[in-house]
């Protein structure tokens, strides 16, 4: 079968690597994409005319007007958890199965969550900009991890895994999330609005979709503390960015850390990004080696399944896949 892996060769070099290459290539006939842009409807039409299988990254869209004009293919597989810019409706209409992969990245994104926390309270990042400005930091008292309240909104596979090294650490964890059950005695399980008013660090991680559409705004920041930060870690829709700036602007939260955002491939937003008590990094949280094989290699075991005509780990909508191999 032949295979048309998406990614831009930079995509390529960071998100899915040399090893998880050959091993696609070694259970199918793989087509690389060498432009420099994503592919965007018209031209992954015209690349994947003949192919069986897309393996897509996180900038190549799945919009409905494609599978219909894609007739021999038989899989669109994201190399990722998010795949909210692809259309499964019309994708199932057409028999198409879409796939995703598992997080391999909660170990990765819990870790910078800790990072951020610690450059928030201890002006890292401040204080390194100033000696690399020529200029001497301005001393301020830092605060310690230990006996500070960390609040988690969504307890999920990364929020559990922060959970557990917070609580090593000595913090007092809180948890929002109205769909989990937490059997930890050590964490305490609130309502949102209570969380908020009680931590001193708030690590969002809640699921992107229309219900958490702008779940930090006005009203949630208000309720926070005013020497509390603001950390998020999930996607940019879950905030209010112009409430955040006000709120961040007005110095009614001590400050904020983002590894994502409104801006294109969810980056964080550079006019929010720029302000003096707040640090951005460019969405990469589960950019470490062992979180992207995580995610590359399990596309490749997902193709090989579906070469063989079978259902892979993954799979979202097999129940409509009419384009499955007869074998």
């Amino acid at each position: 079968m032949k295979v048309l892996l998406a990614h831009t060769p930079q995509m390529r070099r960071d998100y899915y690597g040399e090893r998880s290459l050959s091993g696609l290539r070694a259970v199918a006939d793989v087509r690389l994409h060498d432009g420099d842009e994503p592919l965007n409807a018209p031209s992954l039409v015209e690349a994947a005319a003949d192919v069986d299988i897309i393996v897509a990254d996180r900038m190549t869209q799945g919009p409905g007007d494609i599978f219909p004009l894609l007739p021999k293919l038989r899989a669109f597989v994201r190399c990722a958890v998010d795949i909210r810019n692809i259309d499964v409706a019309a994708a199932s209409a057409a028999g198409v199965l879409v796939t995703q992969a598992s997080a391999g990245f909660i170990q990765s994104v819990a870790e910078l969550a800790l990072g951020f926390m610690v450059d928030l309270s201890r002006g890292v990042s401040r204080a390194t900009a100033a000696y690399h400005a020529g200029d001497a930091p301005e001393v301020v008292m830092g605060r310690q991890l230990a006996g500070s309240t960390v609040g988690i909104i969504g307890y999920g596979s990364i929020g559990r895994y922060l959970a557990g090294i917070a609580k090593v650490l000595g913090m007092n964890v809180l948890v929002a999330d109205p769909f989990a059950a937490v059997d930890d005695a050590a964490i305490t399980h609130l309502p949102l609005d209570d969380l908020l008013a009680r931590a001193d660090y708030v690590v969002c991680l809640a699921i992107a979709n229309a219900q958490t559409e702008n779940l930090i705004g006005r009203a949630a920041l208000a309720r926070m503390q005013k020497h509390a930060f603001f950390i998020n870690l999930s996607r940019g829709n879950l905030v209010d960015e112009a409430a955040l700036a006000e709120a961040l602007r007005d110095g009614r939260i001590a400050g904020a850390a983002m590894d994502v955002g409104r801006a294109p491939d969810q980056m964080p937003t550079p006019e929010l990004a720029k302000l003096p008590n707040v640090i951005a990094t460019p969405h990469v949280g589960g950019l470490t080696p062992q979180a992207i094989e995580h995610q590359s290699s399990e596309t490749v075991r997902q193709v090989a399944k579906i070469v063989a005509g079978k259902v892979p780990v993954g799979a979202v909508n097999a129940e409509h896949w009419t384009r499955r191999p007869r074998l």
